[in-house]
Protein backbone atom coordinates (compact mmCIF):
# COMPACT_ATOMS: atom_id res chain seq x y z
CA UNK A 1 0.00 0.00 0.00
CA UNK A 2 1.11 3.44 -0.26
CA UNK A 3 2.97 5.24 2.30
CA UNK A 4 2.14 9.15 1.30
CA UNK A 5 -0.95 9.16 -0.41
CA UNK A 6 0.70 9.88 -3.55
CA UNK A 7 -0.60 7.73 -6.50
CA UNK A 8 2.35 5.09 -7.56
CA UNK A 9 3.93 5.18 -11.16
CA UNK A 10 5.27 1.42 -12.23
CA UNK A 11 9.00 1.44 -13.53
CA UNK A 12 9.84 1.38 -16.99
CA UNK A 13 9.62 -2.20 -17.16
CA UNK A 14 6.62 -2.87 -15.55
CA UNK A 15 3.18 -3.00 -16.45
CA UNK A 16 0.99 0.33 -17.45
CA UNK A 17 -2.02 -1.22 -15.64
CA UNK A 18 -4.01 1.57 -13.52
CA UNK A 19 -4.21 0.77 -9.70
CA UNK A 20 -7.00 1.94 -7.99
CA UNK A 21 -4.27 4.36 -5.54
CA UNK A 22 -6.23 6.02 -2.83
CA UNK A 23 -7.31 8.96 -1.71
CA UNK A 24 -7.73 10.84 2.12
CA UNK A 25 -11.13 11.89 0.87
CA UNK A 26 -12.88 8.94 -1.00
CA UNK A 27 -14.23 7.27 1.88
CA UNK A 28 -14.01 6.65 5.48
CA UNK A 29 -10.90 4.58 6.44
CA UNK A 30 -11.78 1.78 8.98
CA UNK A 31 -9.74 -0.95 9.71
CA UNK A 32 -12.38 -3.46 10.79
CA UNK A 33 -12.75 -3.38 6.87
CA UNK A 34 -9.44 -3.88 5.54
CA UNK A 35 -8.85 -7.33 3.20
CA UNK A 36 -5.59 -8.26 4.40
CA UNK A 37 -2.86 -7.30 7.32
CA UNK A 38 -0.84 -4.84 5.05
CA UNK A 39 -3.91 -2.80 4.30
CA UNK A 40 -4.55 -2.81 8.21
CA UNK A 41 -1.52 -1.69 9.01
CA UNK A 42 -1.67 1.33 6.42
CA UNK A 43 -4.91 2.13 7.59
CA UNK A 44 -3.72 2.41 11.11
CA UNK A 45 -0.61 4.28 9.93
CA UNK A 46 -3.03 6.67 8.16
CA UNK A 47 -5.45 7.36 11.26
CA UNK A 48 -2.48 7.86 13.49
CA UNK A 49 -0.20 10.22 11.18
CA UNK A 50 -0.44 13.94 12.18
CA UNK A 51 0.53 14.44 8.52
CA UNK A 52 -2.73 13.21 7.28
CA UNK A 53 -4.87 15.45 9.53
CA UNK A 54 -2.91 18.44 8.86
CA UNK A 55 -2.99 17.77 4.95
CA UNK A 56 -7.19 17.53 5.16
CA UNK A 57 -7.28 20.29 7.78
CA UNK A 58 -5.22 22.47 4.74
CA UNK A 59 -7.11 21.24 2.31
CA UNK A 60 -4.76 19.20 0.18
CA UNK A 61 -4.73 16.05 -1.78
CA UNK A 62 -2.19 14.50 0.18
CA UNK A 63 0.18 14.33 2.71
CA UNK A 64 2.70 14.42 0.62
CA UNK A 65 2.05 18.19 0.22
CA UNK A 66 4.11 18.49 3.15
CA UNK A 67 7.09 17.26 1.65
CA UNK A 68 7.83 19.87 -1.03
CA UNK A 69 6.88 22.61 1.71
CA UNK A 70 9.36 21.28 3.97
CA UNK A 71 12.16 21.13 1.19
CA UNK A 72 11.06 24.00 0.00
CA UNK A 73 11.81 25.65 3.41
CA UNK A 74 15.47 24.14 3.73
CA UNK A 75 16.60 24.70 -0.17
CA UNK A 76 14.08 28.02 -1.14
CA UNK A 77 13.45 25.84 -4.32
CA UNK A 78 10.30 27.35 -5.06
CA UNK A 79 9.38 31.42 -6.64
CA UNK A 80 6.99 33.15 -7.75
CA UNK A 81 6.69 32.80 -11.61
CA UNK A 82 8.45 29.59 -12.17
CA UNK A 83 7.21 27.43 -15.02
CA UNK A 84 6.56 24.16 -12.94
CA UNK A 85 6.62 20.32 -14.70
CA UNK A 86 5.55 17.85 -12.08
CA UNK A 87 6.40 14.07 -13.13
CA UNK A 88 4.06 11.70 -11.42
CA UNK A 89 1.10 14.47 -10.22
CA UNK A 90 -0.93 12.26 -8.91
CA UNK A 91 -3.17 13.23 -6.77
CA UNK A 92 -2.03 16.92 -6.82
CA UNK A 93 -0.44 17.54 -3.64
CA UNK A 94 2.52 18.93 -5.07
CA UNK A 95 0.46 20.87 -7.90
CA UNK A 96 -0.83 22.60 -5.40
CA UNK A 97 2.23 23.76 -3.40
CA UNK A 98 3.02 25.49 -6.36
CA UNK A 99 0.37 27.42 -7.49
CA UNK A 100 0.14 28.42 -3.14
CA UNK A 101 3.42 29.85 -3.88
CA UNK A 102 2.91 31.48 -6.72
CA UNK A 103 3.96 29.65 -9.89
CA UNK A 104 2.98 31.59 -12.95
CA UNK A 105 2.53 28.13 -14.62
CA UNK A 106 2.27 24.79 -13.56
CA UNK A 107 2.13 21.23 -15.96
CA UNK A 108 2.08 18.00 -14.32
CA UNK A 109 1.33 14.13 -15.89
CA UNK A 110 0.53 11.27 -14.38
CA UNK A 111 -0.43 7.88 -15.81
CA UNK A 112 -3.38 7.83 -13.43
CA UNK A 113 -6.40 10.05 -14.13
CA UNK A 114 -5.90 13.38 -11.23
CA UNK A 115 -8.82 15.56 -10.29
CA UNK A 116 -8.36 19.04 -11.95
CA UNK A 117 -7.46 21.76 -10.18
CA UNK A 118 -7.47 25.60 -11.11
CA UNK A 119 -4.22 26.76 -12.81
CA UNK A 120 -2.74 23.61 -13.36
CA UNK A 121 -2.59 21.78 -16.77
CA UNK A 122 -2.75 18.21 -16.15
CA UNK A 123 -1.98 15.52 -18.62
CA UNK A 124 -3.32 11.40 -18.06
CA UNK A 125 0.08 10.19 -20.08
CA UNK A 126 3.23 8.70 -19.34
CA UNK A 127 6.85 10.37 -19.34
CA UNK A 128 8.05 7.70 -21.87
CA UNK A 129 5.58 9.14 -24.11
CA UNK A 130 6.68 11.63 -26.57
CA UNK A 131 3.43 12.68 -27.51
CA UNK A 132 2.22 12.48 -23.74
CA UNK A 133 5.01 14.58 -22.66
CA UNK A 134 4.23 17.32 -25.68
CA UNK A 135 0.40 17.37 -24.25
CA UNK A 136 1.86 18.18 -20.95
CA UNK A 137 4.13 20.76 -22.39
CA UNK A 138 1.28 22.70 -24.07
CA UNK A 139 0.82 24.11 -20.45
CA UNK A 140 3.61 26.10 -20.03
CA UNK A 141 4.49 28.95 -22.72
CA UNK A 142 8.17 28.49 -22.45
CA UNK A 143 11.13 26.72 -21.37
CA UNK A 144 10.66 24.82 -17.54
CA UNK A 145 12.05 26.55 -14.62
CA UNK A 146 11.33 23.43 -11.88
CA UNK A 147 10.89 20.26 -12.41
CA UNK A 148 9.57 17.94 -9.72
CA UNK A 149 9.48 13.77 -9.78
CA UNK A 150 8.10 12.43 -6.58
CA UNK A 151 7.35 9.40 -8.68
CA UNK A 152 7.54 5.90 -7.14
CA UNK A 153 7.18 2.49 -8.32
CA UNK A 154 5.43 -0.08 -6.96
CA UNK A 155 6.69 -2.22 -4.04
CA UNK A 156 7.51 -5.85 -4.59
CA UNK A 157 9.11 -5.99 -0.58
CA UNK A 158 12.61 -7.30 -2.50
CA UNK A 159 14.70 -4.30 -1.52
CA UNK A 160 16.82 -5.00 -4.74
CA UNK A 161 14.13 -5.02 -6.81
CA UNK A 162 12.25 -1.68 -5.83
CA UNK A 163 15.61 -0.21 -5.26
CA UNK A 164 16.27 -0.47 -9.21
CA UNK A 165 12.69 0.71 -10.11
CA UNK A 166 13.03 4.26 -8.04
CA UNK A 167 16.77 4.42 -9.41
CA UNK A 168 15.06 4.17 -13.09
CA UNK A 169 12.50 6.51 -12.48
CA UNK A 170 14.35 8.96 -11.01
CA UNK A 171 17.10 8.78 -13.71
CA UNK A 172 13.98 9.43 -15.97
CA UNK A 173 12.91 12.26 -14.41
CA UNK A 174 16.62 13.45 -14.91
CA UNK A 175 16.79 12.51 -18.21
CA UNK A 176 13.66 15.27 -18.42
CA UNK A 177 15.05 17.96 -16.78
CA UNK A 178 18.28 17.71 -19.15
CA UNK A 179 15.89 18.16 -22.13
CA UNK A 180 14.10 20.38 -21.04
CA UNK A 181 15.39 23.06 -18.22
CA UNK A 182 15.88 26.64 -18.68
CA UNK A 183 19.68 28.00 -17.39
CA UNK A 184 19.34 28.21 -14.12
CA UNK A 185 16.31 26.13 -13.40
CA UNK A 186 16.20 23.57 -10.47
CA UNK A 187 15.60 19.91 -10.14
CA UNK A 188 14.24 17.46 -7.48
CA UNK A 189 13.44 14.16 -7.78
CA UNK A 190 12.55 11.57 -5.09
CA UNK A 191 15.63 8.81 -4.59
CA UNK A 192 16.28 5.90 -2.95
CA UNK A 193 17.91 5.40 0.64
CA UNK A 194 21.55 6.07 0.16
CA UNK A 195 21.11 9.06 -2.42
CA UNK A 196 21.29 9.51 -6.25
CA UNK A 197 23.53 6.84 -7.78
CA UNK A 198 27.16 7.38 -8.39
CA UNK A 199 26.32 8.21 -12.17
CA UNK A 200 23.18 10.35 -11.76
CA UNK A 201 25.17 12.12 -8.76
CA UNK A 202 28.15 12.89 -11.20
CA UNK A 203 25.84 14.55 -13.64
CA UNK A 204 24.24 16.30 -11.57
CA UNK A 205 26.90 18.02 -9.85
CA UNK A 206 28.18 18.56 -13.89
CA UNK A 207 24.93 20.23 -14.65
CA UNK A 208 23.87 21.99 -11.77
CA UNK A 209 25.30 24.70 -9.24
CA UNK A 210 24.73 23.26 -6.00
CA UNK A 211 23.39 19.13 -5.02
CA UNK A 212 21.95 18.22 -2.02
CA UNK A 213 20.16 15.21 -0.34
CA UNK A 214 17.18 15.82 2.03
CA UNK A 215 14.89 13.82 4.27
CA UNK A 216 12.14 16.25 4.80
CA UNK A 217 10.45 15.19 8.17
CA UNK A 218 6.88 14.50 6.67
CA UNK A 219 8.93 11.94 5.04
CA UNK A 220 8.31 8.56 7.45
CA UNK A 221 11.09 7.37 9.34
CA UNK A 222 10.47 4.02 8.01
CA UNK A 223 10.07 4.95 4.39
CA UNK A 224 13.61 4.43 2.04
CA UNK A 225 12.64 7.66 0.53
CA UNK A 226 15.19 10.61 0.12
CA UNK A 227 14.94 13.57 -2.11
CA UNK A 228 17.77 15.19 -4.20
CA UNK A 229 17.21 18.90 -5.24
CA UNK A 230 19.90 20.65 -7.88
CA UNK A 231 19.85 24.22 -8.04
CA UNK A 232 21.12 26.47 -10.63
CA UNK A 233 21.26 24.41 -14.31
CA UNK A 234 24.00 24.97 -16.95
CA UNK A 235 23.42 24.11 -20.42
Amino acid sequence: MPDDGKRRWKGPSASNKKSSGRRMSERKITAHNAESESSKRWIERQLSDPYVKKAKDAGYRARAAFKLLEIDEKTGLLRRGQRVADLGCAPGGWLQVCLERGAAEVAGIDLLPVEPLAGAHIVEGDINEPVDVSRMLEGLSGPVDLVLSDMAANTTGHKQTDHLRTVALAEMALAFALDHLAPGGHFCSKVFQGGATEDMLATLKERFSSVKHIKPPASRTASPEIFVVAKGFRR
